[in-house]
Formats: structure tokens, C-alpha cells, sequence
């Protein structure tokens, strides 16, 4: 299932060296991952069963620098495996469509008491419709 999430480089987020902090990218693409659950209606479903989703592993690989008021747009690719949901996820600088960034992210459904739970099969029939779009 595929998703866009653009957005715009702030002075807040540069290091010393004038590119944007590495830790900052995370930001990014927990953003992008937060306006998919949104869109899709999953944070009704979600905040009606008191449920969360927690990452259990992101692998990130940092390609090429961004700096102020670049604009990049976040690419991602919602799968499954399992009980696991798994994104996909390229940053892009917008004019020009070079990839900065390429990341996995792999995520549990949690409760309240830290239980993790079965993904519903309505969140897994959307994202194998989705994909043979």
C-alpha cells in the first residue's frame, strides 16, 4: 500500500554543519507513518481498542544530505508479514526525485498492558487491496 507525505527542511532541524540532523529523519518518517494511519481511518480503530503501534526496529540508510528549506516528499510501502507491519519508506528531494534516504521500519500492534495483538484483518485486506492497485 502505497502512501506520499511531503514536507519542508527547518532551521531548527540543521546541525552544525548546516544538513539536516540525522535523528531528524526519524521525525520525518514517524510523521509520514502517523498522516497514513489517519487517513486510512486505522487511528479510529486504534484509539477505540486502546491500542498502539510500537517500532521494534527501523534500519535507516542516510544517501545524501538535505538543508534548509529543501522539500522532500516521504515514500512509503505498507506490507505485513504476519503480526508484523512493515514500511517501506524513501525520502526524495522533490525537484529532482534523488532518493536521501532508504528505510525499513517493523512495527507491532500493542495494548494498554503492552500485549502485543493480532493485526485485524481489515488493516491487512486494505493493504493487499492496495497493493494490486
Amino acid at each position: 500500500m502505497n502512501h506520499e507525505y511531503l514536507f519542508e527542511v527547518q532551521g531548527y532541524e540543521l546541525d552544525s554543519f548546516g544538513h539536516v540532523n540525522n535523528a531528524v529523519y526519524l521525525n520525518y518518517l514517524e510523521a509520514a507513518r502517523w498522516k497514513f494511519v489517519q487517513e486510512t481511518k486505522w487511528l479510529d480503530y486504534l484509539e477505540k481498542e486502546k491500542m498502539f503501534t510500537a517500532v521494534i526496529e527501523t534500519n535507516i540508510r542516510y544517501l545524501r544530505e538535505m538543508k534548509l528549506f529543501d522539500q522532500g516528499i516521504v515514500a512509503s510501502l505498507w506490507q505485513y508479514d504476519g503480526n508484523y507491519l512493515i514500511v517501506r519508506q524513501n525520502i526524495y528531494l522533490v525537484p529532482t526525485r534523488k532518493k536521501m534516504v532508504r528505510a525499513q521500519v517493523k512495527m507491532v500492534l500493542v495494548s494498554e498492558e503492552r500485549i502485543i495483538h493480532e493485526l485485524p484483518s481489515f488493516m491487512k485486506d486494505e493493504m493487499d487491496q492496495r497493493a494490486t492497485r
